[in-house]
Protein backbone atom coordinates (compact mmCIF):
# COMPACT_ATOMS: atom_id res chain seq x y z
CA UNK A 1 0.00 0.00 0.00
CA UNK A 2 1.12 3.51 -0.80
CA UNK A 3 0.19 6.27 1.27
CA UNK A 4 -1.75 8.92 0.78
CA UNK A 5 0.97 12.00 -0.20
CA UNK A 6 0.78 15.34 -1.82
CA UNK A 7 3.39 17.22 -4.29
CA UNK A 8 3.22 21.25 -4.07
CA UNK A 9 4.24 23.69 -6.41
CA UNK A 10 7.73 23.75 -8.13
CA UNK A 11 9.15 26.11 -10.62
CA UNK A 12 9.71 25.97 -13.70
CA UNK A 13 13.43 24.62 -13.88
CA UNK A 14 16.22 25.83 -16.35
CA UNK A 15 19.26 23.73 -15.09
CA UNK A 16 22.98 23.98 -17.28
CA UNK A 17 25.58 25.48 -18.34
CA UNK A 18 25.37 29.00 -19.42
CA UNK A 19 21.79 28.79 -18.48
CA UNK A 20 22.19 32.41 -17.16
CA UNK A 21 21.80 33.62 -20.72
CA UNK A 22 18.09 33.10 -20.89
CA UNK A 23 17.07 35.28 -17.87
CA UNK A 24 16.58 38.13 -19.90
CA UNK A 25 14.09 37.07 -22.02
CA UNK A 26 12.50 35.17 -19.28
CA UNK A 27 12.67 38.28 -17.08
CA UNK A 28 10.68 40.71 -20.18
CA UNK A 29 7.62 37.65 -20.29
CA UNK A 30 6.78 39.30 -16.97
CA UNK A 31 7.48 42.81 -18.06
CA UNK A 32 9.92 45.93 -18.60
CA UNK A 33 10.77 46.94 -14.78
CA UNK A 34 12.90 44.43 -12.44
CA UNK A 35 13.98 44.54 -8.72
CA UNK A 36 17.37 42.74 -8.86
CA UNK A 37 18.61 41.39 -5.29
CA UNK A 38 21.98 40.50 -5.24
CA UNK A 39 24.93 39.33 -2.42
CA UNK A 40 27.63 41.66 -1.28
CA UNK A 41 29.68 41.29 -3.82
CA UNK A 42 31.08 38.06 -5.26
CA UNK A 43 28.51 38.47 -8.11
CA UNK A 44 29.44 41.51 -9.24
CA UNK A 45 33.37 40.71 -10.06
CA UNK A 46 32.63 38.13 -12.59
CA UNK A 47 32.18 38.75 -16.39
CA UNK A 48 28.50 36.81 -16.01
CA UNK A 49 27.43 40.64 -14.06
CA UNK A 50 28.76 42.79 -16.61
CA UNK A 51 26.75 40.51 -19.44
CA UNK A 52 24.07 40.39 -17.86
CA UNK A 53 23.65 44.04 -16.82
CA UNK A 54 24.28 44.46 -20.67
CA UNK A 55 21.86 42.03 -21.93
CA UNK A 56 19.40 43.12 -19.86
CA UNK A 57 19.00 46.55 -21.14
CA UNK A 58 19.51 45.47 -24.32
CA UNK A 59 15.91 43.93 -23.92
CA UNK A 60 14.60 46.81 -22.74
CA UNK A 61 14.04 46.03 -19.03
CA UNK A 62 14.82 48.84 -16.25
CA UNK A 63 16.32 46.88 -13.25
CA UNK A 64 16.92 48.14 -10.14
CA UNK A 65 19.93 46.73 -7.57
CA UNK A 66 19.52 45.68 -4.05
CA UNK A 67 22.38 44.20 -2.12
CA UNK A 68 21.65 41.75 0.83
CA UNK A 69 24.30 40.82 2.79
CA UNK A 70 24.67 38.09 5.38
CA UNK A 71 21.37 36.37 6.40
CA UNK A 72 18.18 38.99 6.15
CA UNK A 73 16.27 39.92 8.97
CA UNK A 74 12.64 40.80 9.04
CA UNK A 75 13.96 44.52 9.69
CA UNK A 76 16.05 44.37 6.33
CA UNK A 77 12.72 43.20 4.29
CA UNK A 78 10.77 45.66 5.76
CA UNK A 79 12.60 48.86 5.20
CA UNK A 80 13.38 47.44 1.54
CA UNK A 81 9.74 47.00 0.93
CA UNK A 82 9.47 50.45 2.89
CA UNK A 83 11.81 52.16 0.48
CA UNK A 84 10.22 50.56 -2.49
CA UNK A 85 6.43 51.37 -2.02
CA UNK A 86 6.31 54.03 -4.60
CA UNK A 87 7.78 51.96 -7.37
CA UNK A 88 5.76 49.10 -9.80
CA UNK A 89 8.01 46.30 -10.25
CA UNK A 90 6.99 43.62 -12.70
CA UNK A 91 9.11 40.97 -11.50
CA UNK A 92 11.82 40.49 -8.72
CA UNK A 93 15.22 38.14 -9.65
CA UNK A 94 17.18 37.11 -6.43
CA UNK A 95 20.50 36.23 -7.57
CA UNK A 96 22.82 34.62 -4.68
CA UNK A 97 23.18 32.45 -1.76
CA UNK A 98 20.54 31.04 -0.26
CA UNK A 99 20.22 34.31 2.04
CA UNK A 100 19.94 35.95 -1.16
CA UNK A 101 17.09 34.00 -2.34
CA UNK A 102 15.31 34.41 0.93
CA UNK A 103 15.04 38.01 0.80
CA UNK A 104 14.09 38.27 -2.56
CA UNK A 105 11.74 35.74 -2.19
CA UNK A 106 9.87 37.81 0.60
CA UNK A 107 10.57 41.15 -0.97
CA UNK A 108 8.42 39.57 -4.02
CA UNK A 109 5.72 38.45 -2.00
CA UNK A 110 5.26 41.97 0.16
CA UNK A 111 5.92 44.39 -2.58
CA UNK A 112 2.43 44.70 -3.59
CA UNK A 113 0.77 44.57 -0.53
CA UNK A 114 3.28 46.27 1.49
CA UNK A 115 2.84 45.04 5.26
CA UNK A 116 5.22 43.85 7.52
CA UNK A 117 6.93 40.09 7.38
CA UNK A 118 6.09 40.02 10.70
CA UNK A 119 2.31 39.65 10.49
CA UNK A 120 3.87 35.99 8.78
CA UNK A 121 6.63 34.86 10.39
CA UNK A 122 6.02 31.80 11.93
CA UNK A 123 6.04 31.18 15.39
CA UNK A 124 6.57 35.21 16.62
CA UNK A 125 3.51 37.21 15.20
CA UNK A 126 0.14 37.07 14.76
CA UNK A 127 0.71 34.60 12.16
CA UNK A 128 -1.71 36.43 9.98
CA UNK A 129 -2.31 34.38 6.55
CA UNK A 130 -0.76 35.55 3.54
CA UNK A 131 -3.07 37.31 0.93
CA UNK A 132 -0.69 38.35 -1.61
CA UNK A 133 -0.51 39.47 -4.07
CA UNK A 134 2.83 38.15 -4.99
CA UNK A 135 5.05 39.97 -7.37
CA UNK A 136 6.69 37.36 -9.94
CA UNK A 137 9.83 36.01 -8.77
CA UNK A 138 12.47 34.00 -10.30
CA UNK A 139 15.43 32.56 -8.62
CA UNK A 140 19.21 32.17 -9.90
CA UNK A 141 21.33 30.55 -7.22
CA UNK A 142 25.49 30.52 -7.09
CA UNK A 143 25.73 28.79 -4.35
CA UNK A 144 25.17 24.86 -4.02
CA UNK A 145 23.34 24.57 -0.94
CA UNK A 146 19.96 25.48 0.87
CA UNK A 147 17.94 24.49 -2.59
CA UNK A 148 16.06 27.91 -1.74
CA UNK A 149 14.89 28.24 -5.27
CA UNK A 150 12.51 25.13 -5.20
CA UNK A 151 11.04 26.12 -1.45
CA UNK A 152 8.00 28.72 -1.06
CA UNK A 153 10.59 29.04 2.54
CA UNK A 154 11.72 32.79 3.40
CA UNK A 155 13.93 31.92 6.33
CA UNK A 156 14.68 35.28 8.14
CA UNK A 157 17.06 35.99 11.56
CA UNK A 158 17.28 37.90 13.98
CA UNK A 159 20.48 37.12 15.92
CA UNK A 160 21.16 37.41 19.43
CA UNK A 161 20.01 36.62 22.71
CA UNK A 162 16.49 37.10 22.03
CA UNK A 163 16.57 35.68 18.72
CA UNK A 164 14.94 33.45 16.36
CA UNK A 165 15.49 31.84 12.47
CA UNK A 166 11.64 31.74 11.35
CA UNK A 167 10.47 31.24 8.07
CA UNK A 168 7.49 33.36 5.85
CA UNK A 169 6.48 30.48 4.21
CA UNK A 170 3.29 30.54 1.37
CA UNK A 171 2.49 28.57 -1.95
CA UNK A 172 2.56 32.10 -3.46
CA UNK A 173 6.11 33.03 -2.84
CA UNK A 174 7.40 29.28 -4.73
CA UNK A 175 10.23 31.35 -7.91
CA UNK A 176 8.27 31.16 -11.35
CA UNK A 177 11.42 29.97 -12.95
CA UNK A 178 14.39 28.51 -11.17
CA UNK A 179 17.56 28.87 -13.61
CA UNK A 180 20.63 26.91 -12.26
CA UNK A 181 23.47 27.68 -14.04
CA UNK A 182 26.72 25.82 -12.58
CA UNK A 183 29.08 28.39 -14.35
CA UNK A 184 27.85 31.11 -11.53
CA UNK A 185 29.62 28.21 -9.08
CA UNK A 186 32.85 28.57 -10.58
CA UNK A 187 33.71 31.52 -7.95
CA UNK A 188 33.22 29.77 -4.86
CA UNK A 189 35.47 29.64 -2.02
CA UNK A 190 36.44 25.84 -0.41
CA UNK A 191 34.87 27.00 2.95
CA UNK A 192 31.35 28.01 0.91
CA UNK A 193 31.83 24.91 -0.75
CA UNK A 194 31.89 22.50 2.40
CA UNK A 195 29.32 24.14 3.98
CA UNK A 196 26.65 24.58 2.00
CA UNK A 197 27.87 21.26 0.28
CA UNK A 198 27.41 19.75 3.65
CA UNK A 199 23.69 21.61 4.05
CA UNK A 200 22.76 19.73 0.50
CA UNK A 201 23.91 16.37 2.07
CA UNK A 202 21.88 17.32 5.36
CA UNK A 203 18.77 18.25 3.40
CA UNK A 204 18.78 15.23 1.35
CA UNK A 205 19.32 12.81 4.07
CA UNK A 206 16.27 14.32 7.00
CA UNK A 207 14.25 14.27 3.80
CA UNK A 208 15.17 11.03 2.81
CA UNK A 209 14.12 9.48 6.30
CA UNK A 210 11.49 11.82 7.41
CA UNK A 211 8.25 11.25 8.83
CA UNK A 212 6.49 12.57 5.55
CA UNK A 213 8.60 10.94 2.39
CA UNK A 214 7.03 9.37 0.34
CA UNK A 215 7.68 7.44 -3.37
CA UNK A 216 8.63 10.92 -5.37
CA UNK A 217 10.62 12.28 -2.45
CA UNK A 218 12.80 8.97 -1.89
CA UNK A 219 13.70 8.89 -5.78
CA UNK A 220 14.86 12.37 -5.93
CA UNK A 221 16.53 12.84 -2.73
CA UNK A 222 18.77 9.12 -3.41
CA UNK A 223 19.68 11.01 -7.06
CA UNK A 224 20.50 13.72 -5.28
CA UNK A 225 22.67 11.88 -2.81
CA UNK A 226 24.67 10.47 -5.15
CA UNK A 227 24.91 13.56 -7.07
CA UNK A 228 26.50 14.31 -3.66
CA UNK A 229 28.18 11.39 -3.12
CA UNK A 230 29.86 11.87 -6.73
CA UNK A 231 30.46 16.17 -6.89
CA UNK A 232 31.17 17.08 -3.37
CA UNK A 233 34.54 16.39 -2.58
CA UNK A 234 35.65 16.62 -6.19
CA UNK A 235 33.98 20.11 -6.21
CA UNK A 236 35.94 21.02 -2.85
CA UNK A 237 39.43 19.20 -3.89
CA UNK A 238 39.29 20.90 -6.84
CA UNK A 239 41.65 19.68 -10.32
CA UNK A 240 40.49 17.99 -13.35
CA UNK A 241 37.34 16.83 -11.84
CA UNK A 242 36.09 20.12 -10.31
CA UNK A 243 33.42 21.21 -12.81
CA UNK A 244 31.74 18.11 -13.09
CA UNK A 245 31.99 17.90 -9.49
CA UNK A 246 30.28 21.48 -9.23
CA UNK A 247 27.87 20.15 -12.06
CA UNK A 248 26.63 17.28 -9.60
CA UNK A 249 26.75 19.94 -6.88
CA UNK A 250 24.18 22.05 -8.43
CA UNK A 251 21.69 19.40 -9.11
CA UNK A 252 22.04 18.21 -5.45
CA UNK A 253 21.41 21.16 -4.26
CA UNK A 254 18.11 21.84 -6.22
CA UNK A 255 17.12 18.50 -5.67
CA UNK A 256 17.15 18.70 -2.15
CA UNK A 257 14.80 22.05 -1.95
CA UNK A 258 12.25 19.84 -3.99
CA UNK A 259 12.80 17.56 -1.56
CA UNK A 260 12.32 19.41 2.22
CA UNK A 261 9.55 21.59 0.45
CA UNK A 262 7.85 18.32 0.07
CA UNK A 263 9.21 16.18 3.04
CA UNK A 264 10.06 18.49 5.95
CA UNK A 265 13.53 17.81 7.20
CA UNK A 266 14.88 16.60 10.56
CA UNK A 267 16.60 17.14 13.94
CA UNK A 268 19.84 19.00 12.29
CA UNK A 269 17.46 21.73 11.16
CA UNK A 270 15.63 21.69 14.34
CA UNK A 271 18.77 22.43 15.56
CA UNK A 272 20.03 24.67 13.28
CA UNK A 273 17.17 27.49 14.49
CA UNK A 274 18.06 28.31 17.99
CA UNK A 275 21.85 27.96 17.05
CA UNK A 276 21.75 30.88 13.50
CA UNK A 277 19.78 32.52 15.84
CA UNK A 278 21.46 32.78 19.35
CA UNK A 279 25.28 32.76 17.67
CA UNK A 280 26.75 34.32 14.34
CA UNK A 281 26.90 30.65 12.61
CA UNK A 282 26.11 30.62 9.17
CA UNK A 283 23.11 27.95 8.49
CA UNK A 284 25.93 25.74 6.42
CA UNK A 285 28.40 25.51 8.82
CA UNK A 286 25.46 24.24 11.52
CA UNK A 287 24.21 21.82 9.39
CA UNK A 288 27.72 19.88 8.35
CA UNK A 289 28.84 20.09 11.59
CA UNK A 290 25.95 18.39 13.19
CA UNK A 291 24.71 15.58 10.61
CA UNK A 292 27.05 13.19 11.52
CA UNK A 293 25.94 13.08 15.24
CA UNK A 294 22.53 13.63 14.62
CA UNK A 295 22.04 10.62 12.19
CA UNK A 296 24.48 8.40 14.89
CA UNK A 297 21.55 9.86 17.97
CA UNK A 298 18.92 8.93 15.90
CA UNK A 299 19.87 5.73 14.87
CA UNK A 300 20.20 5.04 18.81
CA UNK A 301 16.95 6.24 19.53
CA UNK A 302 15.83 3.89 16.57
CA UNK A 303 17.06 0.86 17.63
CA UNK A 304 16.29 1.37 21.44
CA UNK A 305 12.40 2.38 20.93
CA UNK A 306 11.56 1.24 17.10
CA UNK A 307 13.51 -1.50 16.19
CA UNK A 308 11.26 -2.35 12.87
CA UNK A 309 11.07 1.92 11.98
CA UNK A 310 11.96 1.95 7.60
CA UNK A 311 14.44 4.33 8.63
CA UNK A 312 16.68 2.37 9.72
CA UNK A 313 17.01 0.22 6.45
CA UNK A 314 17.30 3.58 4.40
CA UNK A 315 19.95 4.92 6.47
CA UNK A 316 22.24 1.75 5.64
CA UNK A 317 21.37 1.96 1.88
CA UNK A 318 22.84 5.70 2.22
CA UNK A 319 25.30 3.94 4.09
CA UNK A 320 26.25 1.67 1.48
CA UNK A 321 26.16 4.06 -0.82
CA UNK A 322 28.41 6.46 0.56
CA UNK A 323 30.88 3.71 2.01
CA UNK A 324 30.84 1.23 -0.64
CA UNK A 325 29.39 -1.65 2.05
CA UNK A 326 27.44 -3.29 -0.59
CA UNK A 327 27.40 -7.18 1.18
CA UNK A 328 27.59 -5.33 4.54
CA UNK A 329 24.47 -6.29 6.81
CA UNK A 330 22.03 -3.11 7.95
CA UNK A 331 24.09 -2.52 10.89
CA UNK A 332 27.49 -2.44 9.45
CA UNK A 333 26.42 0.10 6.55
CA UNK A 334 24.96 2.24 9.13
CA UNK A 335 27.92 2.35 10.77
CA UNK A 336 29.50 3.03 7.44
CA UNK A 337 27.62 5.85 6.86
CA UNK A 338 28.74 7.23 10.35
CA UNK A 339 32.00 6.49 9.59
CA UNK A 340 31.78 8.73 6.23
CA UNK A 341 29.82 11.53 7.77
CA UNK A 342 32.42 11.78 10.52
CA UNK A 343 35.55 11.82 7.92
CA UNK A 344 33.75 14.25 5.37
CA UNK A 345 33.18 16.80 8.66
CA UNK A 346 36.95 16.19 9.39
CA UNK A 347 37.83 16.23 5.95
CA UNK A 348 36.25 19.77 5.12
CA UNK A 349 37.41 21.17 7.82
CA UNK A 350 33.84 21.95 9.56
CA UNK A 351 34.72 23.61 12.90
CA UNK A 352 33.11 21.86 16.21
CA UNK A 353 30.24 23.71 18.73
CA UNK A 354 32.99 25.10 20.75
CA UNK A 355 34.81 26.94 18.16
CA UNK A 356 31.93 28.50 17.33
CA UNK A 357 31.26 29.92 20.48
CA UNK A 358 28.47 27.57 21.88
CA UNK A 359 29.18 26.49 25.44
CA UNK A 360 27.65 23.83 27.53
CA UNK A 361 25.90 25.86 29.85
CA UNK A 362 23.83 27.10 26.33
CA UNK A 363 22.39 23.51 26.08
CA UNK A 364 19.69 24.54 27.73
CA UNK A 365 18.61 27.50 25.66
CA UNK A 366 19.01 25.74 22.75
CA UNK A 367 17.38 22.37 23.07
CA UNK A 368 14.15 24.58 24.60
CA UNK A 369 14.13 26.06 21.26
CA UNK A 370 14.99 23.02 18.81
CA UNK A 371 11.19 22.12 18.98
CA UNK A 372 10.13 23.59 15.33
CA UNK A 373 8.55 22.37 12.31
CA UNK A 374 11.52 20.56 10.96
CA UNK A 375 11.80 18.79 14.37
CA UNK A 376 8.38 17.10 14.19
CA UNK A 377 9.25 15.23 10.82
CA UNK A 378 12.27 13.96 12.61
CA UNK A 379 11.96 9.70 11.97
CA UNK A 380 11.45 9.61 16.14
CA UNK A 381 10.51 11.89 18.42
CA UNK A 382 14.05 12.50 20.48
CA UNK A 383 14.01 13.36 23.90
CA UNK A 384 15.98 16.36 25.70
CA UNK A 385 18.62 14.32 26.71
CA UNK A 386 18.87 12.84 23.12
CA UNK A 387 18.68 16.24 21.34
CA UNK A 388 21.28 17.51 24.18
CA UNK A 389 23.44 14.29 23.11
CA UNK A 390 24.10 16.01 19.46
CA UNK A 391 25.06 18.99 20.76
CA UNK A 392 27.47 17.32 23.43
CA UNK A 393 28.86 14.86 20.51
CA UNK A 394 30.11 18.09 18.16
CA UNK A 395 31.08 20.29 21.08
CA UNK A 396 34.52 19.56 20.48
CA UNK A 397 36.69 18.01 17.40
CA UNK A 398 37.28 15.58 15.76
CA UNK A 399 34.52 14.08 15.27
CA UNK A 400 34.99 10.80 15.91
CA UNK A 401 31.18 9.57 17.37
CA UNK A 402 32.62 10.46 21.30
CA UNK A 403 30.64 12.74 24.02
CA UNK A 404 32.38 15.56 24.85
CA UNK A 405 31.61 18.53 26.41
CA UNK A 406 30.83 17.57 29.79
Amino acid sequence: MIAPFAIARLPRIELGAGRIARLPAIAAGFGRRLLMVTGGRSLRATPQWAALLSALREAGIESEVIRIAGEPSPDEIDAIVQAQADRAFDVVVGIGGGSVLDAAKAIAGLLRPGNSVMDHLEGVGPELPYRGPATPFIAVPTTAGTGSEATKNAVLTRQGPDGFKKSFRDEALVAEYAIIDPDLLATCPPPLIAANGMDALTQLLESYVSARANPITDALAWQGLVAVRDGLLAWYEGGEAAAAGREQMALAALLSGICLAQAGLGSVHGLAQPLGSFFPIPHGVVCGTLVGAATRVNLEAMRERAPDHPALAKYARVGRLFGGARDADEAGAQESLLQTLDAWTRRLALPPLADLGVADHDYQRIVANARGSSMKTNPIELSDAEIERVLRLRFSAPADGAARGG
